[in-house]
């Protein structure tokens, strides 16, 4: 595939970021320009050699793209449209990066531009938010959703959709209403339950805040995800707020069902409703990416004292072993610290078991 195309991003946040990152990694020659409204991003952007030219406006220079994709907050696409109609090229593909694909599409047969639009929802992301956490690798091996309009060529599409897995992504063609009930049910839904389990727990804490001094890993790891941006979940939730309802109201009954079996203290309802959880979230380790990625991490013992971490790290980054996260689990019920470490790809578990292994470390 040639590099001699432009791409235009309008956001350059997190998702638009990395975007841009993987095109500049894969892509080497191709030219890429950004409009974004916090001009420290465009500043920063520039000087990694990442984007070769920031815009200050929505302006004339998008005329040049053969790409245009729309990262900025979904509340903004209906206004970044009617500014762009002015400038696209015919030959020019419009494309988003949006969590919600049915109110894009409408708000593009409103502007006339069905024939050149593919919905795209690259499905990774991060509790954490803009350019700055923004990594090439953030798309690889994910899925990633292609939502195109009926008017789309279907070499355009096919174009588009080789482009896309050459960032190292797994495009996957789905009808934009489908897209929009799947990740109301797996992505959606969950962020929902997890921010209103984060404030059960706000609400229920003693005025010492003893539950949120000594909650441990389980709930850390079911709630983190209640730590992204609020102003992206508001806009989710209005946007596929009829999807989303009608998931809530399937949990909310099942709910029911199992405050029912708890309270009847049915032993044989319960032993179910936990195994058939765990067998069903089991089987999504087979799965070679998903929407629920796959965490590639070990667990380690350390002694609890000050260069136990740093000892690990620098062992694993003698080995050329790449880390993708590493931290404490703050759970005091071993003696000792427990390590957290998280990998970017699955073949590193195994060597770094190894390797740590033989130095005296147990491995979880």
């Amino acid at each position: 595939m040639q590099d001699d195309f432009t791409c235009g991003f309008i956001g350059l946040g997190l998702i638009g970021g990395s975007i841009a990152r993987a095109f500049r990694l894969h892509h080497p020659a191709c030219r890429m320009m950004a409009y974004d409204i916090n001009q420290e991003t465009l500043e920063l952007a520039v000087s990694e050699g990442i984007i070769d030219l920031p815009l200050t406006s929505i302006s004339e220079a998008f005329a040049d793209c053969n790409y245009i994709f729309l990262c900025a907050p979904v509340s903004e696409n209906d206004n970044s449209l009617l500014q762009l109609k002015k400038y696209i090229a015919p030959r020019c593909l419009l494309t988003d990066a949006g969590s919600v694909k049915a109110d894009i599409h409408r708000h593009i047969e409103e502007a006339g531009l069905s024939g050149q639009f593919i919905g795209g929802h690259p499905m990774a992301g991060s509790e954490r938010t803009g350019y700055i956490n923004s990594k090439a690798l953030l798309l690889e091996n994910t899925y990633y959703i292609l939502t195109p309009c009926e008017g789309v060529p279907g070499k355009t599409i096919a174009d588009f959709r080789e482009l896309i897995a050459s960032l190292g992504a797994i495009p996957l063609l789905l009808d934009c209403h489908q897209h929009d009930y799947i990740t109301a049910a797996i992505s959606h839904l969950p962020h929902v339950i997890a921010s209103s389990l984060v404030n059960l727990i706000k609400h229920a804490d003693s005025e010492d805040g003893l539950m949120k001094l000594i909650a441990a890993g389980g709930f850390k790891d079911i709630t983190r995800i209640a730590s992204s941006s609020p102003v992206m979940w508001q806009q989710i939730c209005l946007t596929n707020g009829s999807n989303i309802s009608r998931l809530l109201d399937d949990y909310i009954e099942s709910l029911s069902q199992i405050r029912e079996s708890i309270d009847q203290a049915r032993g044989g309802e319960l032993y179910q409703f936990f195994e058939d959880a765990r067998d069903y979230r089991d089987s999504f380790i087979d799965a070679s990416s998903g929407p629920i990625k796959k965490s590639f991490s070990i667990r380690i013992d350390i002694a609890d004292e000050p260069g136990a971490l740093a000892a690990v790290a620098t062992i694993l980054a003698l080995h050329q072993i790449s880390i993708k996260n590493i931290g404490i689990v703050h759970n005091r019920e071993q003696t000792d610290g427990v390590l957290s470490v998280e990998f970017y790809q699955e073949e590193s578990i195994k060597k770094a078991s190894e390797i740590l292994q033989s130095k005296g470390y147990a491995i979880h």
